[in-house]
């Protein structure tokens, strides 16, 4: 007998709106209690000697101090445009608001 039954699945089914057949409750109930499997057995590799970590190795920052390099001038920017307005791309209205 599964972990989790059919009738939690029926109701979390019914909590996420989905609509499931009866031998689809089944199989989710198998697949579901084998993944809760799964996640269970996680906590017994975890030892006492082992600090808790977010990631196998140390992050670093990867940023760079920002340069002023050349780059193209709003007119340039602009020239394939196909509308502008005040220096700006000029899109069409999408949510009917001003």
């Amino acid at each position: 007998m599964p972990g989790i039954t059919r009738e939690e699945v029926a109701h979390l089914a019914r909590l996420s709106r989905l609509e499931l057949k009866a031998e689809e409750l089944d199989h989710f109930a198998e697949q579901l209690d084998v993944i809760i499997g799964a996640v269970a057995r996680v906590s017994d590799v975890a030892d006492e000697d082992v600090p808790p970590t977010s990631h196998p190795l140390p992050l670093t920052n990867v940023m760079r101090a920002d340069e002023v390099r050349p780059s193209l001038t709003p007119e340039e920017a602009l020239s394939g445009a196909p509308a502008q307005e005040q220096q700006r791309f000029k899109v069409p209205q999408i949510l009917g608001e001003e």
